[in-house]
Formats: structure tokens, C-alpha cells, sequence
């Protein structure tokens, strides 16, 4: 594989990995934002990464494979994701604790949570690189990024108000972010030795973001009452990204 392709893939990445500490920076200068607007970013959030897994994911798949392809890997993805959040435990600030009982400190399991919820994206981005096509790789490391800063937000707001300072609820918040280099170096990695996976790996990648999206980030945007509110933030984050896929990819 190219050696521009490896590296433009690792530095967008790390770049979609630290929208998260973008999107967390207002906990230095306020300390609330409305329960609405949240709601309305994690919907927007959503939306962005359905569209990403549908039209930089899925349909490659199928176009350089089958349909078949893309429906198990997505299966796999989808039951790696529920095992992984089943048998390993973590905790999300909202949310609480999940998972079996464990002595860690909650920071570690912060950082377990993080680790469940980002490295799936990073993976997405990796593997799209990894494909050679560096176009299709800078709008899903775009997509990433987009939904990275309000989920870097609403990370960053409950650890402010438990307790936290400004500058270590900033912190979680970037560290959000900082798995997502991993999953793509690994996602680029793999699909340039085994080149034959790549569309198992992309279906995957689909399947384990579908988890996220679904067990997590609308969950969390219905949570407080403010359901419609989160649905359209959903269909608005989801043409945006519609639009970037159609013009850039």
C-alpha cells in the first residue's frame, strides 16, 4: 500500500479522535448547557453516523462484494460490539455502570467506556483508508469528527458537574477521542496485509457503529424528554453527511 495513504490515514484519525476535545472546550467557559440542545447534538451526532455507516460502509461493501457480505459482517460487527459491552465492564457518566461488577476505580471505567464506544469508529475510518481510496477515507474521518465534537460535549458536562474541574473534565474529554488513532492504524494495517477482507471489515466496522448508534447515543438523546427535539437533530446530522458523502467521496 502507499506509504501517503498510511500516513494521510493515521493523521485523520487522530484528527477525528481530537474533534472530541474540540466539541468538550466550553466546559472552560460555561457550566451548562440546555438538556434540549444536548439532546439535539447527540441527535445530530446519530444521524451523521448512520449515514456514514450506510454510504461509506455499507454500499462499498456490497459493491465490492455481495449482499451477503455486508449483511454478516454487519452481524458480526453488531454481536462483537454486545459481547464486548456485555463482559467487560464500564461506566458512562450518564448512563452508570454496565457490565459485570468490578473493583476498578471509575475513572478506569470511564476509560473502558470510552474505549467500547470510540475504537469501532477509529476501525471505520482505518479500513476506509485502508481500501486505497483516500477521498472515501477523508469523508468518513470527516463524519467522525463531525459527530465526535457534541459527543466530546456530553461527556465533558456531567463529569463538570459531579464534580470535576474545568481543565480534567476538558481532558476526559479529548481523551474521549484518543482511542480512535488505535482502531485506525489497526483498520489500515489489517486491510493492507489482508487485502481480501476488506469488505468483511468494512460491513464490521458498519455493524459495530449500527450498536453504538442504537444502544448508546439515541438512548441517551430520548433520555430527557426531549425525543423530537433529538429526531430532527438526527435527520439534520444525517443529510449533512449525506451531502459531504455525494460531493467528496
Amino acid at each position: 500500500m502507499n506509504g501517503e495513504i498510511i500516513w494521510l490515514g493515521s493523521v485523520a484519525s487522530l484528527l477525528a479522535g481530537l474533534a472530541t476535545g474540540a466539541g468538550a472546550l466550553p466546559v472552560l467557559f460555561i457550566k451548562k448547557v440546555s438538556d434540549k440542545l444536548l439532546d439535539v447534538m447527540l441527535g445530530f451526532s446519530a444521524g451523521v453516523m448512520l449515514a456514514a455507516t450506510f454510504f461509506s460502509l455499507i454500499i462499498p461493501t456490497i459493491d465490492l462484494s455481495s449482499v451477503w457480505v455486508a449483511v454478516l459482517g454487519v452481524i458480526l460487527g453488531a454481536v462483537a460490539l454486545h459481547l464486548v459491552d456485555r463482559f467487560i465492564p464500564h461506566f458512562h457518566p450518564a448512563l452508570g455502570a454496565e457490565g459485570p461488577p468490578s473493583r476498578l476505580s471509575r475513572v478506569w471505567l470511564f476509560a473502558l467506556a470510552i474505549t467500547i464506544h470510540n475504537f469501532p469508529e477509529g476501525l471505520a475510518v482505518g479500513v476506509s483508508f485502508g481500501s486505497g481510496d483516500a477521498a472515501a477515507g477523508l469523508v468518513v474521518a470527516m463524519a467522525i469528527g463531525l459527530q465526535n465534537m457534541p459527543e466530546g460535549l456530553a461527556v465533558a458536562l456531567p463529569l463538570l458537574r459531579e464534580g470535576y474541574s474545568r481543565q480534567r473534565s476538558l481532558w476526559y474529554g479529548t481523551f474521549m477521542g484518543l482511542v480512535e488513532p488505535v482502531g485506525g492504524l489497526l483498520g489500515i494495517a489489517l486491510v493492507s496485509i489482508f487485502h481480501p477482507i476488506l469488505p468483511w471489515a468494512l460491513a464490521f466496522a458498519a455493524g459495530a457503529m449500527l450498536f453504538v448508534v442504537s444502544d448508546e447515543v439515541i438512548p441517551e438523546s430520548h433520555r430527557k424528554g426531549f425525543e423530537r427535539e433529538a429526531t430532527f437533530g438526527l435527520f439534520a446530522g444525517f443529510v449533512i453527511m449525506m451531502l459531504l458523502d455525494s460531493l467528496f467521496a
